[in-house]
């Protein structure tokens, strides 16, 4: 069984300029991703997709390997599903194909580590990717969609709705090939607090993550 995991840190982010070589409590955001995939300790290869040197230079000496990014892939309009389907044509000869991203700076080892092991070890799943359970009141375009408001139950009571954190995700090589997407047919959920899934998209994620930081993690 051959492992690989591909972490995407382009330097350059429309809605957060240069959010990635952003400072967070210390250190450079994506440094956090990095040292917790390294912590992890369970894939085979690493390889850190960047078109920026200093990214390039601090992978480089924890081990990693490098992939320059595409120009085309640095666009806004390429997706997670894009840059995988690209890591897995140039790079075929895994069994497993996991994708991590620096915006999730507070995900755990120990939540890289569930995640792998679940998947690697088990037939049912060709696919994983790390999630929230939200019980709450959930609307879409007016509607409610997992409660009837004349019928109100208590919120413990209440079906999940299941958040992706857009932080990890793996797939069997099998399935990427046919599916030429992220998630399979059969994942597996895997569910953490709410305190992981912290994803930068915008400066308020950034203050939010600061202080998740500072009070939870105790950085």
């Amino acid at each position: 069984m051959k492992t690989a995991c591909f972490i995407p840190i382009k330097a350059h982010s429309e809605r957060v300029p240069g959010k990635n070589l952003r400072n967070l409590n210390g250190k450079r955001l994506y440094q956090y991703i990095c040292e917790n995939v390294k912590a992890a300790d369970v894939f085979d290869v690493v390889y850190v997709d960047t078109n920026s040197d200093e990214i390039a230079g601090f992978a480089s000496n924890m081990g990693f390997l490098i992939i320059e990014r595409k120009p085309e892939l640095a666009l806004n309009t390429a997706n997670g599903n894009d840059l995988l389907v690209s890591h897995y044509l140039r790079y075929p000869e895994y069994d497993y194909y996991f994708q991590l991203f620096a915006t999730a700076p507070y995900l755990q080892p120990d939540s890289i580590k569930a995640c792998f092991e679940r998947l690697t070890s088990s037939t049912a799943y060709d696919s994983c990717f790390t999630a929230t359970e939200n019980h709450s009141f959930y609307w879409y375009a007016g509607n409610p969609i997992n409660y009837r408001p004349g019928i109100l139950p208590r919120s413990q009571d209440m079906l999940p709705v299941v958040e992706e954190t857009t932080g990890l995700y793996g797939i069997t090589r099998e399935s990427l090939e046919k599916y030429r997407c992220r998630i399979g047919r059969n994942p597996y959920i895997h569910i953490v607090d709410k305190f992981q899934p912290v994803d930068i998209n915008t400066e308020e994620d950034l203050k939010i993550a600061e202080y998740i930081g500072k009070v939870i993690y105790g950085l």
